[in-house]
């Protein structure tokens, strides 16, 4: 999913990942930029107060990509985007009020990256410890799941190229006592040939 972490600045991030569910941990990363020196993004996220992770929807795309310039640090890029601050819970950074699921987090570790053989240090993982998560109740099912149809999160998929997220469709998880029997067959058959 696309995303962008806020504080005082905007910063567009391709993806996110979670790690664990307890304690919560995502992680992403986030490269060098062009000049090869590390990002504000990065100096940012490493000063102890917090930085909430926002996916970003269909409805306000075209605001989070304005936010995406390269523009020098003195710009804001709340104002380019025209996106609303709203106030967290746990930490003091904001987030994006238009976006339908965030999450207030706290730096958990950062690794620096570096190339096998050169040594370069080109990017950093972040891993994020997830102190607080904002879901609109509207996009909700009735079972408290996020409804992705109606959430319509964007992803980056490289370059300047965006997807949405289709169809959804469930498939139940097997459960062993229920189907024992064919597994146990399956794996007679497979074994034979």
């Amino acid at each position: 999913m696309c995303v962008f972490c806020t504080l005082t600045w905007l910063a567009s991030t391709s993806w996110f990942n979670t790690v664990t569910d307890y304690p919560p941990v995502i992680s992403f990363g986030i490269n060098h930029n062009s000049a090869g020196r590390l990002k504000d993004t990065t100096r940012n996220l490493k000063n102890g107060q917090g930085f909430a992770v926002n996916i970003i929807s269909e409805a306000f795309i075209e605001n989070a990509n304005a936010a995406a310039v390269d523009a020098p640090p003195e710009v804001d890029e709340w104002t380019l985007s025209g996106l609303t601050k709203e106030k967290c819970v746990k930490i003091r950074a904001s987030r994006i009020k238009e976006s339908a699921f965030s999450m207030e987090c706290e730096l958990y570790q950062s690794i620096d990256i570096t190339h096998p053989v050169t040594g370069e240090h080109n990017s950093t993982l972040i891993l994020a410890h997830v102190k607080y998560f904002h879901v609109r109740r509207d996009m909700l099912t009735g079972r408290g799941a996020v409804d992705l149809i109606k959430f319509k999160p964007v992803g980056r998929v490289g370059d300047i190229s965006y997807a949405r997220v289709g169809d959804t469709y469930r498939i139940p998880i097997p459960l062993w006592a229920q189907e024992e029997a064919k597994i146990q067959e399956a794996l007679k058959t497979l074994a034979s040939t």
